[in-house]
């Protein structure tokens, strides 16, 4: 007697659609083995230029820079080139296209920013209105100002111009500063979109284009619109391209607008910075706003990271209830409180700062040996560039996560993919571990803030506001013996009173102007009074 058929047995041989089995078979061991992406290619590529030699014995002057620009440097304190300086320079200048990666702080503002600026000068094209010759793009209004002040010192030993637009400023001194014409532009993509959509800034003059943080503006969304401004850029100039990573579509961007580039890399895309310890405190929701209150009031800077707006207010309140001074660094605030805080904190007071992540790439301060995670960062990435605001330029520093215990194990993998190790507490308020860590550090020296002049010119390359009371033009003296004196030519505390006025025949207020003016127009006509026509007509 036949077996009785399975279900399944009688679905596949019905006369109805069979569903289709998966390929299990093992002969096939090649198919299952993920081909290389272009993005790793790429890596793979800018990871074999780590090995090539660097000289230390090197200078600018040898790099081919020209004299203005070396004299310019040595009078800054900066006498030999970072290790991205030393690779990048001679490419730029010899007008290549250059792919960078180099660890936060590693000078590759100076990198692109130098050579970028020795071609403007020796290029002998013109400065014209709204067509600048050069572009940086930035994602974020704080690393654009930075970039701008970096730049500005050198251009200006070049004779070169430079404006720096963002969002969140008045758009009249900026396109003011462009119909003035500008050599270099730094900008963000969204404001410099609104500048080209309102027709006062052209980008078919644009010989040099650099992409400074390619991979934050991929991570912001920003890429059609960097694309957006590329197309605008005559496709034979040269372009530039540093981004610490080639991911989300980095790397389709460099094979798009980058011909034949020079890689230089003196960095892993992921690496764990050497000069930094790493801690965990682990503790509990209680005791989180009293332990960083206890590391904050140490002598040093600090930079604290949280994840929203509101909890970056809210923590500094929270501190300043202990007695710790703190600012606050995030997107609701304009650029102008933003740069204030910036300015404080780098002079010292106050010394701790709170910031969201989206201005994490945005803080260049030197000395800051400490930065907190106050909230977990999103990913190994963010991590690193939040940790990367501490041991800058060769300094040590330390890079402190607050844990608590529904997020260790999201945490750990988040070091993991960062490749850190780092040394974890147990820790309450008082434990020696945060005492030890809130004695750390040199105490600040606090400098005092520079007044802004208004000779100075603006961070956004625009004229320095007049204030109410300045004139355009200076003041001319009246014609006529009778003229009315002004205030400069008046003895000092010799008033002008309305009788002098009425005897200099000159009207003192608008209404006697008016009068005036209408007793003169009427003295002009022929006057023909009805009396007048009636003695004429008794004449006739």
């Amino acid at each position: 007697m036949p077996a009785p058929r399975t279900p399944s047995h009688a679905a596949r041989t019905s006369s109805g659609p069979s569903r289709r089995r998966p390929n299990r078979g093992t002969n096939k061991a090649a198919s299952r083995t993920p081909k290389p992406s272009p993005a790793s290619e790429l890596e793979a590529a800018l990871d074999a230029t780590l090995a090539l030699p660097i000289r230390d014995d090197v200078t600018f002057a040898d790099l081919g820079l020209p004299k203005s620009l070396t004299i310019a440097l040595n009078k800054r304190g900066i006498e030999a080139p970072f290790a991205i300086q030393t690779r990048a320079i001679p490419d730029v200048l010899a007008g290549r296209d250059v792919l960078g990666r180099a660890q936060t702080g590693g000078g590759k503002t100076l990198a692109f920013g130098l050579p970028m600026l020795a071609r403007l000068a020796s290029s002998g094209s013109m400065r014209t209105s709204k067509a600048p010759r050069a572009l940086v793009l930035v994602p974020t209004r704080e690393l654009a100002t930075q970039v701008a002040d970096a730049l500005r010192p050198f251009g200006e030993a070049l004779g070169l111009k430079l404006a720096c637009v963002f969002g969140g400023a008045p758009y009249g001194r900026q396109i003011e500063a462009l119909e003035r014409g500008v050599d270099l532009v730094v900008a963000t993509p969204g404001r410099l979109i609104d500048l080209i959509e309102r027709r006062t800034c052209v980008l078919s003059a644009v010989e040099i284009a650099v992409l400074d943080e390619a991979d934050h503006m991929a991570d912001l969304g920003f890429m059609p619109a960097v694309t957006n401004l590329l197309d605008q850029t005559p496709d034979d100039g040269q372009r530039l391209l540093f981004s610490a990573t080639l991911d989300r579509g980095v790397d389709k961007l460099v094979r798009a607008y980058l011909n034949d580039p020079a890689l230089h890399a003196v960095a892993p895309a992921v690496a764990p910075i050497d000069a930094m310890d790493h801690r965990v405190f682990a503790l509990s929701a209680d005791d989180k706003v009293a332990v960083v209150a206890e590391v904050a009031a140490r002598p040093a800077r600090t930079l604290i990271f949280v994840r929203t707006k509101h909890g970056a207010d809210r923590l500094v309140k929270q501190l300043e209830r202990t007695g710790v001074a703190a600012a606050a660094i995030h997107g609701n605030l304009k650029q102008n409180q933003r740069q204030r805080a910036l300015d404080a904190f780098g002079a010292g007071h106050p010394r701790v700062l709170v910031a969201t992540d989206v201005a994490a790439r945005g803080i260049h301060v030197d000395d800051v040996d400490l930065v907190v995670h106050f909230d977990p960062p999103n990913d190994s990435k963010d991590y690193l560039h939040r940790s990367g605001r501490t041991a800058r330029a060769g300094a040590t520093g330390t890079a402190l996560m607050l844990v608590l215990p529904e997020e260790a194990r999201a945490v750990a993998l988040l070091h993991k993919g960062a490749g850190v190790s780092p040394v974890a507490f147990d820790v309450r308020p008082g434990h020696a571990a945060v005492q030890a860590l809130a004695a750390s550090g040199e105490a600040v020296k606090i400098v005092a803030l520079p007044k802004r002049s208004q000779a100075t010119p603006a961070a956004d390359g625009g004229r320095p506001k007049r204030k109410h009371y300045e004139s355009r033009r200076p003041a001319e003296p009246r014609s006529g013996g009778n003229s009315r004196p002004t205030a400069k030519s008046r003895p000092a505390g010799e008033a002008w009173s309305a009788a002098e006025s009425r005897r200099s025949g000159e009207p003192r207020t608008a209404e006697e102007r008016f009068v005036a003016k209408a007793r003169q127009k009427s003295r002009s006509k022929p006057r023909h009074s009805q009396a007048g026509r009636s003695a004429e007509q008794r004449t006739a």
